[in-house]
């Protein structure tokens, strides 16, 4: 309670490492914003989350990875052992921290103790073995049609002002067909996102360890309910259902004006969302369709997200010039999130007084940074900010 010194933790979660665009000046030009960002908020520690690390084409592009990393000194944790397709999960996480801070530690799940942190460390292929984290692939059944991807999370644990928690690196599963979103609500993509959300959950809150704050970030691919969505959008259009030759399956649906000509307000398909009026997503940040957002809802009282005040993180279009533009692909959705435990918002929320120094935001709202925009949390720790006695380490105390 004596202590006065507070560190400021900014969380920020990037969808496509920097380095799977083409290595060298695209890169720096990449990061330019991102630095802008940790620039304007000063974070003594910063932790960066991504997922697909090496990109798409990981298998070409993997090589581009350490180049990238030997550029920087954060503790960093990549996911590259894209060879194993019982272990590859392409996630990364990177954790920097600023030289003012002394005596931060991390804990060792092995020995299930805290050790203090001293210099660089990076870890690739063999995260499984990696003292300092967790990382876990979700079982092949959660997979749908058991086809095995890249999905699953990371788990690292923190010491620092009297305070210690949780920073879970999450990749949720996406939605394969427009079509199959649409046909009931909720989705049965939504469902299978909740249970793997679950799984997480509980992995992280057992009996194995402490039960400390935690920080949830990645892309949960969280999608707006896609058949209420549609029948709002297009709630006086009539619909045309077009079926494949072969096969008589739903190809495409059409919505149609009922006069003005018939125009079409909305073709769906496998993979397009083409919506006569893309500016509904921008308008307001889009926070008119958040009521379509009801994924969270299951977890309500697990997890709990700040106000949202940015448009859909996804998915935005790869041409660098249309830096606000959404691409046809998908409904757009605040697919990208940062949430956080019971605990941890109170933690964030305190003390009361510097409510203003919380931000939660996107980052390049009007530049190009791939398909999925990402977003940020900053926030202020102050030393010993935790409940009584229930986070503090004796090896945390600040000096």
């Amino acid at each position: 309670a004596s202590l006065t010194y507070a560190c400021r933790c900014t969380c920020t979660e990037n969808v496509e490492l920097l380095v799977s665009f083409p290595p060298f000046s695209p890169v720096f030009s990449f990061l330019c914003l991102p630095l802008q960002t940790v620039q304007t908020h000063k974070p003594h520690f910063l932790a960066v989350h991504c997922q697909e690390v090496g990109g798409k084409n990981y298998e070409a592009s993997m090589s581009h990875v350490d180049s990238f990393v030997n550029t920087t000194e954060p503790r960093v944790y990549l996911d590259e052992n894209y060879k194993s397709q019982e272990h590859f999960t392409a996630l990364g996480s990177f954790y920097f921290i600023h030289d003012s801070l002394k005596n931060v530690h991390q804990f060792d799940f092995k020995a299930k103790k805290f050790k203090k942190v001293v210099g660089k460390e990076t870890y690739s292929e063999t995260l499984e073995s990696t003292p300092s984290l967790e990382k876990e692939k979700f079982p092949q059944d959660y997979f749908p049609e058991c086809k095995w991807s890249r999905k699953g999370f990371i788990r690292t644990r923190w010491a620092l002002a009297d305070c210690a928690f949780d920073l879970v690196n999450i990749h949720l599963f996406h939605d394969a067909s427009n079509l199959v979103a649409w046909e009931k609500s909720p989705s049965v993509y939504s469902g299978t996102r909740q249970k793997a959300l679950g799984y997480v959950l509980d992995r992280i809150t057992d009996q194995r360890h402490e039960k400390l704050p935690y920080f949830v970030f990645g892309d949960f691919n969280f999608r707006l309910d896609s058949k209420q969505v549609i029948e709002s959008l297009c709630s006086t259009a009539t619909l045309q259902t077009v079926r494949a030759a072969d096969t008589n399956e739903v190809d495409k649906l059409i919505f149609r004006e009922s006069d003005n000509d018939r125009k079409v307000v909305l073709q769906l398909e496998k993979k397009l969302f083409n919506y006569v009026n893309q500016d509904v997503f921008r308008e307001n940040n889009g926070t008119s369709l958040l009521e379509y957002d009801k994924e969270l809802s299951v977890f309500k009282d697990r997890l709990h997200e700040l106000e949202i005040s940015f448009p859909p993180s996804y998915p935005y279009s790869e041409d660098s010039s249309q830096g606000k533009q959404y691409m046809n692909t998908r409904c757009p959705a605040w697919c990208d999130r940062i949430l956080l435990s019971p605990s941890a918002r109170d933690l964030a929320l305190k003390p009361e007084n510097e409510e203003k120094s919380i931000v939660y935001d996107n980052i390049g709202p009007n530049v190009c940074m791939g398909d999925h925009k990402p977003v940020f949390l900053s926030f202020r720790i102050t030393a010993g900010a935790g409940k009584p006695n229930a986070n503090k380490h004796k090896c945390c105390v600040v000096q």
